[in-house]
């Protein structure tokens, strides 16, 4: 079931290990949101909301997340870049896909939907604060976990980026090794 965008009742009650009729109860009082198919009774949840449901009742997101943790990597600097492909295209745990810009970011996001977004702050068509802002005004974004990367970033800028969503914020140079592990855990968060 890993990489869906709708699920069955089925689907989500094996996923969050609850009954069938326990989704479908809580599908109908509206607790879980989704959509009938037109013209059957048969009831969709889309990804977005399952995970919502399943925070807002403190169900593991286990299930949900799959075995591989979908990383879109937004840097102009090549180096970083490198950096991620070569640390992470061997870790099994991963799946990357690489922006330079600010405009192919919100395309990747879109197209790839990414579990984990790792923003530079300075970009050279936007910064960090805009872009982070504009994914969590889009409400089918509001579940990717986004660490904003920099070297120039002061304690003031640093706020601000988590005033507008971001998750956490790492300063250049970093420990690959632990920002990998930083990774898997705001993933499984």
């Amino acid at each position: 079931m890993k990489g869906k965008a709708v699920y069955t009742t089925g689907e989500a009650a094996e996923i969050c290990k609850l009954s069938q009729q326990t989704i479908i109860r809580c599908f109908d009082n509206g607790q879980l949101k989704g959509f009938r198919v037109p013209g059957s009774k048969f009831r969709r949840i889309p990804h977005e909301a399952l995970a919502e449901f399943m925070r807002a009742n403190q169900i593991p997101l286990d299930g949900l997340v799959g075995d591989v943790i979908r990383v879109l990597i937004v840097d102009d600097d090549k180096e970083i870049i490198d950096l991620f492909e070569d640390a992470l295209k061997s870790d099994a745990r991963f799946e990357i896909v690489t922006a330079r810009t600010g405009y192919e970011a919100g395309l990747r996001t879109q197209q790839f939907h990414p579990d984990i977004l790792v923003l530079d702050y300075m970009l050279p068509d936007i910064n960090g604060h805009a872009l982070c802002r504009t994914i969590r005004e889009n409400p089918a974004l509001q579940d990717i976990k986004i660490i904003i990367i920099s070297g120039v970033a002061d304690p003031a800028d640093v706020e601000k980026l988590k005033t507008a969503g971001a998750d956490d914020f790492v300063h250049k140079p970093f420990d690959i090794g632990t920002f990998i592990e930083r990774m898997f855990e705001l993933a499984r968060a």
